[in-house]
């Protein structure tokens, strides 16, 4: 677990103030809830783990919530980012707001971009969960490290190729205890999540 946290790709983060409450309030009573559930948050080494996002409707991508925020017990509108562009295969990605996006972004990007009806991804770490469900719901390839190209295009094929798109849980053979779960919103995610807990 030497590498969890850290960003892998090449970052175009331009610095701006935090968004307007209202922007990511519901994501924020989402990371909340998590946090307090402890699929959310930080070993005790202080490396965090876990994020959220939701598609954002002004142009930009998603909003996600920052790098390095797992270790704080709340979080407010200057902990989340927004995406404006991912290039997968090139490993860049691009964001604006008062902290960078997550390491894990690149993975949220391709669950928005293969499918249109997601409003909501949820990243969780539960060791328990990830060892029981491996091979039982679809599952990236060992070879993938989280926030790498290769993981995008495992998780690719898996919306592409298996029935990931239906029941909208996955995970990380590569990253130890990650799992992910989206929905037409927050809410359809979080209730994926908690029918497999």
């Amino acid at each position: 677990m030497t590498d969890e946290g850290y960003i892998k790709f090449s970052a175009d983060w331009q610095h701006a103030p935090p968004f307007p409450a209202a922007a990511t309030a519901q994501l924020n009573a989402f990371r909340q809830e998590l946090y307090e559930m402890g699929l959310i948050g930080a070993y005790e080494n202080g490396i965090g783990f876990g994020n959220i996002s939701c598609r954002a409707e002004n142009g930009g991508l998603f909003y996600i919530s920052g790098s390095k925020t797992g270790n704080f017990a709340e979080l407010d509108s200057r902990h989340y980012a927004l995406v404006t562009d991912v290039g997968a295969p090139e490993n860049r990605l691009s964001c604006t707001g008062p902290i960078i996006a997550s390491s894990e972004s690149m993975s949220h990007a391709v669950i928005y971009e293969e499918c249109p009806d997601v409003n909501g991804v949820i990243h969780v770490h539960d060791f328990h969960l990830w060892k029981s469900l491996m091979h039982k719901v679809p599952t990236t390839e060992a070879s993938a490290p989280y926030g790498s190209p290769e993981m995008v295009e495992s998780i690719r094929r898996l919306l592409v190729e298996a029935d990931l798109k239906a029941c909208k849980i996955f995970v990380m053979e590569g990253h130890e205890e990650g799992i992910f779960t989206f929905g037409k919103d927050l809410a359809e995610a979080m209730t994926v999540l908690k029918a497999y807990l």
